[in-house]
């Protein structure tokens, strides 16, 4: 008897000293937001549907002897989607600088300034042959065999943090798509104080290499873009700019496009209630893949408008409005406006 209970608690002790040295820190978040979209489109039927956002995500992190710490995360989101495994893995080191490393994303993206908008999940379906954009990103592009390297805080000049990334070809073989081989990009992040403005300006360069068996295109993607946000207590203003080219669009990847954004917003928190209202202007002039610039300029002028109350902790009641205005190829289509109420429950 003796002896089965050696054999038992040795047995214990190495089960538990193994699940001790292989486990790391799991943390969960997410958020359900669920509500009813009301769609007003200028030359349509008015529409109404439920719209949902689902996300749940793990992250996965554990600290080495030396203090580095190494984590990654995947996401289970919505019904449509599915999930989301590409996330590689971040090395944070004791300095306060990380490098992300597989499907590590491109620096100048990672800078953009968050323009205040809407928070509601409306919008006004637009056709998919019009290409002007309406974020700052819109010409970042990478491969998943890349890096981006994050500096700490108070780099070169207090207040400055930057990034860089490099990808590179896959090796797959080319085909008439239009793909992405590799890029390189820089970003950088500058907050100081103006008396009682924080002050954040934001501004990113990125440069794609893509090939195509076919035509070659004119201008790979690649751009530039600068934002500004002040934040004065409880207000935010931020503005943004950007400009670039995209190649690989529309549904066999032949065409490509030059376009410019222009984006402002405001926002407002007093007490349980928050205010935003955001403007966003772009323009494409996009074309086949390897053609001279012709034709009249895609657009979509969008204003959106929110209110968000804070119900719980957690729990936050929306109301939203979006008013779009858009031109393909220089003709009105797609004009319209939308409305939604929902909440978003979040942990």
């Amino acid at each position: 008897m003796k002896k089965e209970l050696l054999m038992g608690t040795a047995l214990v002790s190495t089960l538990g000293a193994a699940s001790v040295a292989e486990a790391v820190t799991a943390t969960m978040s997410g958020n359900h937001q669920t509500g009813m979209e009301f769609d007003s489109p200028n030359g349509g039927t008015d529409t109404n549907a439920q719209i949902n956002d689902n996300n749940f995500t793990v992250s996965l992190s554990e600290t080495t002897d030396g203090g580095m710490t190494i984590s990654s995360s995947f996401k289970v989101m919505d019904e449509n989607t599915k999930e989301d495994y590409d996330a590689g893995f971040t090395l944070a080191f004791t300095d306060g600088s990380k490098l992300d490393v597989i499907n590590a994303g491109n620096a100048s993206g990672s800078h953009a300034v968050s323009i205040p908008s809407s928070a509601g999940a409306e919008g006004v379906a637009n056709t998919s042959t019009n290409m002007a954009p309406t974020g700052l990103d819109f010409m970042t592009g990478s491969t998943v065999l890349g890096l981006e390297y994050h500096t700490a805080s108070d780099f070169l000049a207090d207040g400055l943090k930057m990034s860089f990334s490099l990808s590179t070809d896959n090796g797959a073989a080319g085909t008439s798509t239009y793909r992405t081989d590799g890029h390189a990009a820089i970003g950088a992040t500058y907050v100081t104080d103006l008396g009682d403005t924080a002050l954040t300006i934001g501004a990113g360069y990125s440069e794609v290499d893509g090939t195509t068996t076919g035509t070659a295109a004119n201008d790979d993607t690649g751009g530039m873009h600068v934002g500004l946000s002040a934040v004065t207590g409880d207000l935010t203003v931020a503005v943004g700019f950007a400009d670039g080219s995209v190649a690989g669009v529309s549904d066999n990847g032949s065409d490509e496009y030059t376009a410019d954004v222009v984006k402002a917003g405001v926002k407002y928190v007093t007490g349980d209630l928050t205010f935003n209202v955001g403007i966003a202007s772009g323009e494409a002039d996009d074309h086949a893949i390897g053609s001279t610039t012709a034709g009249s300029d895609d657009s979509q002028e969008v204003t959106s408008a929110s209110i968000s109350y804070a119900v719980a902790s957690g729990v936050t009641a929306i109301l939203g409005y979006t008013s779009t205005e858009s031109a393909d190829e220089g003709g009105g289509t797609d004009d319209g406006s939308a409305w939604y109420i929902g909440a978003n429950m979040a942990f």
